[in-house]
C-alpha cells in the first residue's frame, strides 16, 4: 500500500497532519496537494500556494507573516500574509528545499507556536491552517549538506507520498487522455467540434498513444501537456505527432547526451514499415485467426490491425 501513490494521497486526506510531496519536477505535486485538500476536512478552505523559490530573502518575513499599515516604505494597507490567507484551509509550500536558511527559521516559528507576528506588530495572532509541502530534492541529502535544517524537516515529514514521474505511471494513458481532451478544450473553446474541422479527433488513437508511451518525459506531465497543446494547434496543419515528438526529444538540453531523442528513433525504426494488406490476412492465418497474437507479430496495436483489416476489406469490394 505504501507505492500504491493514489490510496496514500487517500489517506492523508481524511487527517490534519503535515504532508510532505516527494518528486521530479512536473510530476503533478500541486495536483497532489490541491486533490488532498479537496478531499480532505478542510475543503471548504482556501488553498493557498506558494512556490518557495520565488521568495524574494528581503521580503520572506512580510509575504509570509504579513505586515501592519506603515510597518516599511509603502505598507499603505495592513497585509494578512499567506498564513494568515490560508486560515481554516490548506497551504501548500511548493520546492521547500529552495527555502533560505533564515526562512526556514522563521517558518519553523511559525509551526512550533501556531502563530505569526506581522512586520511591524507587537501582537502575535493565531493562526490555524494544514500545511502540504513539496519538493524535487533529496532532503536528507540537503540537510547533510547543510542546506537544510533537520528541526524543519522532521515538522513537514510527517506524512510523506512519493509522486512516480510519469513514465512509470501504470495510468499514463489515462493522464495521457485528460490531457489531450484539457489541451482541445483549452485551445478550441467551447466551440471546437465547429473550429476543428482539421481535427475531428475526440481521443488520442491507439498508434498515438503507444508513440507517447515509448518516450522518458524528463519534464513529466507538465511536459507532456505542453506537447498535447501543441499537438492540438499543429494537427489540422497537417503536422503529425511523430514530427513534433522528434523534435522534441531531439533538444540537446533536455536530456544529457541526447538519450532523449533515442525513444523516438527507436520507435520510429519499429513503426517505420507499415504491414500491407496481404501481411496481415497472411499472419492472421498463420496465427489462426487470434488478431492479439498477429498484430504483436505485425509489430502493431490490435486496434490498429482491425482498422488496416476494416479498411482492406471495404478497398476489395469497390
Amino acid at each position: 500500500m505504501m507505492k500504491d501513490q493514489h490510496k496514500m494521497l487517500e489517506i492523508a486526506s481524511l487527517s490534519n497532519i503535515p504532508v510532505l510531496l516527494q518528486g521530479e519536477s512536473g510530476a503533478g505535486k500541486e495536483v497532489a496537494a490541491r486533490f488532498i485538500h479537496n478531499h480532505g476536512l478542510r475543503k471548504e478552505g482556501p488553498f493557498v500556494a506558494l512556490n518557495c523559490s520565488s521568495i524574494p530573502k528581503s521580503l520572506a518575513e512580510s509575504i509570509l507573516e504579513g505586515s501592519v499599515r506603515g510597518a516599511f516604505t509603502g505598507a499603505v494597507d495592513e497585509k494578512l500574509g499567506l498564513v494568515r490567507s490560508a486560515e481554516g484551509g490548506t497551504l501548500f509550500l511548493d520546492e521547500i528545499g529552495e527555502l533560505p536558511m533564515d526562512t526556514q527559521s522563521k517558518l519553523l516559528r511559525i509551526l512550533q507556536e501556531k502563530t505569526v507576528t506581522p512586520v511591524g506588530g507587537a501582537q502575535s495572532v493565531p493562526v490555524n491552517f494544514r500545511l502540504i509541502c513539496a519538493t524535487n530534492r533529496n532532503l536528507k541529502q540537503e540537510i547533510a549538506d547543510g542546506n537544510f535544517r533537520a528541526d524543519l524537516f522532521y515538522r513537514i515529514n510527517v506524512f510523506p507520498v512519493e509522486i512516480p514521474p510519469l513514465r512509470s505511471r501504470p495510468d499514463f494513458a489515462d493522464v495521457a487522455h485528460d490531457l489531450w481532451r484539457e489541451a482541445r478544450s483549452q485551445v478550441n473553446g467551447s466551440d471546437s467540434d465547429k473550429r476543428d474541422s482539421g481535427n475531428k479527433q475526440r481521443d488520442l488513437t491507439a498508434d498515438e498513444m503507444e508513440l507517447l508511451k515509448a518516450c522518458p518525459w524528463p519534464g513529466n506531465v507538465r511536459q507532456l501537456k505542453n506537447v498535447l497543446q501543441r499537438y492540438t494547434v499543429l494537427k489540422p496543419y497537417d503536422v503529425t505527432l511523430t514530427e513534433i515528438l522528434t523534435q522534441e526529444f531531439s533538444l540537446p538540453k533536455l536530456c544529457d547526451k541526447n538519450i532523449c531523442s533515442i525513444y523516438v528513433t527507436d520507435f520510429l525504426k519499429k513503426r517505420k514499415k507499415k504491414p500491407t494488406f496481404t501481411d496481415i490476412e497472411e499472419t492472421l492465418l498463420l496465427c489462426k485467426g487470434n488478431k492479439c497474437k498477429a498484430a504483436k507479430k505485425l509489430g502493431i496495436s490490435r486496434g490498429s490491425l482491425c482498422y488496416q483489416l476494416q479498411k482492406g476489406r471495404v478497398k476489395v469490394a469497390s
